[in-house]
């Protein structure tokens, strides 16, 4: 089996993720004793600093772990919540309709620091100093600028420099040229971050100031985030400052220090489903992670779209058009009834829980869904039994003539281009496997330089998850529902909630089998990392079959999986702004069969062949019969995977 790299095979320990010097700060603290949460953390802080346009510190982050001293899995939310003023009124008093995509108006609480010092502090072994110590090494003396990196900061040029609002301090972050003019830095030259590095440096000095204690350093450094100096840093910008977002408005912005204060990184069980007998583990609601759970479960067991049962023919025309009408029902379902499941109840709203959505009854009700022809149309269910009648799906926002396309939605795609030209978004990820057993996948995201405007005392900008909330009845202009129907603004499980956290798209994985830790994964790609994960499990759990049945080794399986062609539906409306959908939409990379194609656009499909290596940034580590594997993604030529 011909693959475009090496699976990494050893004993030691591993660790693949999106950017190369990530990983290999995280294999150099396995290499020094750290374990695999130590080493994940220190590679997901580099992140931030090697890849400024896909995450940075204030963003948000998801990651599911197994732990071998607990002998089970956790999920660690850094999905911060919605500002506490940020209510349905607020926006519609600005005559908005729908949550901006860019500027301050879609902030929310900043948890990615949150998350990784809760997964230090209860799992890991080192300091915090000895985790950030690459990151502020990276930020201070400089990292080298990714070709991608140097497009990015150069498309958002006019965003910086022109105009009412511009964003200054971003660009005396992230420009250069001693006579003012304001260049984006060049491809493969240095840019240096010492404004993050300086408040990177004080967070330790106040996590050193209370003891030698592990457990009183790292409260003592999230109390300096989320209650000292960098809370009060971010309430003053909000406060105190206005700036352009994605409409051509300047406006200030809701978040406020008290919603820092108020909020804490939690551990949670996962929401757990299976498939042909691996357990597969995600987040709750909160995240679209049950995505994938649902759609497994449609397709476990016998399923074929022709009569013919056997799920191993991978790749054919058939399999694709299953596998993407199963994901659109699960999708369809995530746009009706997913949210945040904490205050649900006493907000008004409809969010089942993840064994309703599972419930082997409802999931056999939902199979015969998937038809001969692509359906094309979002077509939710009614977990939980109750005969509700379903909310309807507010219309998305038409864009303004003028936005500043580099800002809009999900990094690294250039609103200026179709979707299906370029692929769709990007983000960060990273896994990791040690010796003792551990395993962590990881997704970080948000707060990326073009976002909104950096906070100048710390050196970076804040995310802009709540723009993955739905206003109530349209917003501003009163809006109107898809078909007609009862008003669907209060009871949709992702309209906005203040002090409750927006449905984001983050979706790492862990896959168990028999109860025992097998693999991490995940991928970047906003809405579709759930659509590129579910092939990717499928050909693995298949390939494992065929294995055991005598068939060919899987000792390439992984890397193999990786690198395979993959594809997605696009019929659910985007999370990001302004959240439009294409209803019918199959994007599918041209490494396909010619045949495959011709198959699904006869079968309905409005087929889009993209580039063959346009889609996917799948990554993975497994514990497998006594080795621990890695693969990395190839595409980019960035993703990289080290272990030994």
């Amino acid at each position: 089996m011909t693959t475009t790299r090496p699976e990494i095979t050893g004993t030691f320990g591993a660790v693949t993720s999106t950017h190369w010097l990530a990983s290999q700060t995280g294999m150099g603290v396995l290499e020094r004793g750290g374990n695999a949460f130590d080493a994940a953390a220190a590679a997901g802080f580099v992140l931030q600093v090697v890849e400024p346009h896909l995450n940075g510190p204030g963003g948000d982050m998801p990651l599911v772990l197994w732990s071998a001293q607990d002998r089970a899995a956790h999920v660690v939310c850094g999905q911060g919540p919605v500002p506490a003023a940020a209510t349905p009124q607020a926006f519609a008093d600005l005559g908005l309709e729908a949550v901006p995509g860019s500027g301050l108006l879609p902030a929310t609480v900043p948890g990615v620091f949150g998350a990784w010092t809760l997964l230090l502090q209860r799992w890991g072994t080192w300091r915090l100093r000895d985790v950030l110590e690459p990151a502020i090494g990276y930020a201070r003396h400089g990292a080298p600028v990714l070709p991608r990196v140097s497009a990015t900061i150069e498309a958002v040029i006019p965003l910086f420099t022109h105009g009412d609002g511009a964003w200054t301090t971003s660009a005396a972050t992230y420009l250069t040229g001693s006579d003012g003019a304001g260049r984006a830095p060049q491809p493969w030259s240095r840019l240096r971050l010492t404004a993050l590095a300086d408040t990177y440096e004080r967070v330790l000095a106040a996590a050193e100031a209370a003891g030698s204690s592990r457990e009183a350093q790292y409260e003592a450094a999230r109390e300096h985030w989320y209650r000292g100096e960098v809370a009060e840093a971010v309430d003053r910008f909000f406060a105190d400052t206005r700036w352009r977002d994605v409409t051509g408005r300047v406006d200030g912005g809701l978040l406020r220090g008290s919603d820092l204060a108020a909020w804490e990184p939690t551990v949670e069980e996962p929401a757990t489903g299976s498939y042909r007998g691996v357990q597969v583990a995600k987040t709750g609601t909160w995240g679209q992670g049950p995505v994938l759970l649902q759609a497994l479960a449609l397709l476990d067991g016998e399923l074929g779209a022709d009569g013919d049962p056997d799920p191993l023919r991978d790749d054919d025309e058939s399999w694709v058009h299953v596998t993407a009408e199963a994901f659109e029902l699960a999708s369809a379902d995530r746009e009706a009834w997913y949210g945040d499941p904490v205050g649900a109840e006493e907000d008004g709203v409809d969010v089942p829980a993840v064994v309703d959505l599972l419930d082997p009854v409802y999931t056999a009700a939902r199979r015969p869904f998937i038809g001969e022809r692509a359906g094309g149309e979002l077509q939710p269910g009614w977990p939980g039994g109750a005969r509700r009648r379903l909310p309807q799906l507010p219309t998305p926002p038409a864009p303004p003539e003028v936005v500043d396309a580099a800002a809009v939605g999900e990094p690294t795609v250039d609103r200026r281009t179709t979707a299906e030209e370029q692929g769709r978004g990007d983000t960060c990820h990273v896994d990791v496997a040690d010796r003792w057993g551990n395993l962590v996948s990881a997704t970080p995201s948000g707060g990326w330089l073009q976002s909104s405007p950096v906070v100048p005392e710390l050196g970076f900008a804040l995310g802009t998850r709540a723009q993955m909330c739905w206003l109530p009845n349209g917003g501003a202009a009163g809006g109107s529902p898809r078909s007609a129907g009862p008003r669907w603004g209060s009871r949709l499980g992702s309209t906005l909630r203040p002090g409750r956290r927006p449905r984001t798209t983050l979706s790492p994985t862990l896959l168990m089998r028999d109860g025992e830790p097998w693999m991490a994964l995940g991928t970047p790609g906003g809405d579709q990392q759930d659509a590129w994960q579910l092939p990717f499990v499928m050909r693995l759990v298949h390939a494992a079959e065929r294995a055991r049945a005598g068939g060919a080794p899987v000792e390439t399986a992984l890397q193999a999986a990786v690198d395979a062609p993959t594809f997605h539906p696009e019929t659910a409306p985007s999370s990001f702004w302004p959240r439009q959908a294409v209803p019918g939409r199959l994007v599918l990379e041209d490494r396909f069969d010619p045949s495959v194609a011709r198959g699904l656009a006869a079968r309905g499909w409005d087929v889009r062949a993209v580039d063959g290596w346009s889609l996917g940034r799948l990554s993975a580590v497994a514990l497998d019969g006594g080795w621990i594997r890695a693969a990395a993604n190839p595409r980019g030529s960035q993703g990289y995977a080290v272990g030994r």
